[in-house]
């Protein structure tokens, strides 16, 4: 993935050039208000920088899924303000993507300034990657810039099809995004850890099937673990568990054995008989010794210290989900402990470590840790995706 071209490879002078610049702005909103500005706080550097070398700046993005229909509540005018906010400068909204109204306004932007258009998934071309609707964008730019790794997993007409059009180049926040997966899974240090977790394994059955190739640590925890210990023989009474999945997990272990990638599951657990904050039946005991009527809902301790001394013996990690139910007290532990290893790790520079995915980044900033990793990606499917070893047709575009 490394072979892509960055805005250090633009040309000297782009003064009243227009760059098309796809970004992330799917803001979460409530009561008409932006609740988290991360995305917008994420691409404000390239757009800053290109209204900085003088181009005139053409925001593209999508917001909700409107299902190629116009529709005032999915408006990318609603988050301009908070654009606004982030970039500390006047943006102009233009209704349009393509045609003589988003021409016109082009016309009155100067250079450095930055404009806004309206929601590419208002019309069904976008999502179709409709070549005539990619065209009709393309018409009115000179070079085409991706920032919107997040999107990079879908095939549309403003991620992918604009690419092979303009001369494209990837975004700041695109750059580091790849350059951070290229070192975690590409071309990494090794060894190599991964932590998987969450609920289901029947979410994460290609990210579990690329990893045990790639890498030398397995850790696997949350409500999956418990299919794996089911699929060893272990009475996992009352926990989350797909049993039907026992053969799969199996098949699993049997390659990641033949790779010599080492699988490592929780051997003592914190369980209970109900799920709730802090339940009076809360104890930790020996996988083997968990009761018809207990649930596990978090790695014990033990396997937890044997866990962070793995990280020890690592130099590169990748992580996405938690290790327990997190959200939940005491079954935050396990996940706050290992992640604050990995931090730890990392700070004195003997870790690379890469996170991803939206429960992943909440117990990472739960466990105030989330700025002390190596880099921790905002993506979701997209970042899944990556780890299931998928081509991504927004990245493959802009490849050279």
């Amino acid at each position: 993935m490394t072979g892509f071209k960055t805005l250090d490879d633009l040309p000297a002078d782009i003064s009243g050039k227009v760059a098309l610049v796809r970004v992330d702005l799917n803001l979460p909103m409530a009561d008409g208000a932006a609740t988290d500005l991360t995305r917008a706080q994420a691409v404000a550097p390239t757009i800053l920088e290109l209204a900085g070398k003088g181009a005139k700046v053409l925001l593209l993005a999508h917001f909700g899924r409107p299902k190629g229909e116009r529709n005032s509540t999915m408006s990318m005018s609603l988050v301009q303000g908070a654009l606004e906010g982030v970039l500390g400068r006047e943006v102009m909204f233009i209704p349009e993507v393509a045609g003589p109204v988003a021409a016109q306004a082009i016309d009155i932007l100067r250079p450095g300034d930055v404009g806004l258009m309206e929601n590419t998934r208002f019309w069904k071309g976008e999502e179709a990657n409709d070549a005539e609707f990619a065209r009709a964008i393309a018409a009115n730019g000179d070079f085409y810039v991706n920032d919107a790794f997040s999107a990079a997993h879908r095939a549309h007409a403003t991620t992918e099809g604009l690419a092979h059009l303009l001369p494209a180049y990837a975004g700041r926040s695109m750059e580091a995004e790849l350059k951070a997966l290229d070192a975690a899974l590409g071309n990494p240090e090794k060894p190599v850890a991964a932590v998987v977790g969450g609920a289901k394994v029947s979410t994460k059955l290609a990210v579990l099937e690329n990893l045990v190739g790639r890498v030398q640590h397995l850790i696997i925890g949350g409500g999956m673990a418990n299919t794996f210990l089911a699929a060893r023989g272990v009475d996992v009474g009352k926990s989350l568990c797909e049993h039907d999945l026992a053969a799969k997990a199996e098949s699993i272990m049997d390659a990641a054995d033949a790779a010599g990638c080492i699988v490592h599951l929780p051997y003592d657990v914190v369980v209970a008989k109900e799920f709730a904050a802090n339940p009076p039946s809360l104890r930790t005991c020996n996988v083997h010794e968990v009761g018809s009527d207990e649930m596990i809902l978090d790695v014990g301790p033990q396997a937890t210290v044997a866990l962070g001394d793995v990280l020890k013996t690592c130099r590169t990690l990748v992580w996405n989900g938690p290790l327990g139910a997190f959200e939940t007290p005491p079954f935050d532990t396990a996940t706050v402990s290992l992640a604050r290893m990995a931090a730890a790790l990392s700070a004195e520079g003997s870790l690379i470590s890469v996170a991803g995915g939206g429960d992943t980044v909440a117990a990472l900033n739960h466990a105030g840790v989330a700025g002390d990793f190596t880099y921790v990606s905002t993506a979701g499917g997209a970042f899944l995706e990556w780890m299931e070893g998928r081509e991504l047709p927004g990245v493959a575009a802009l490849l050279v």
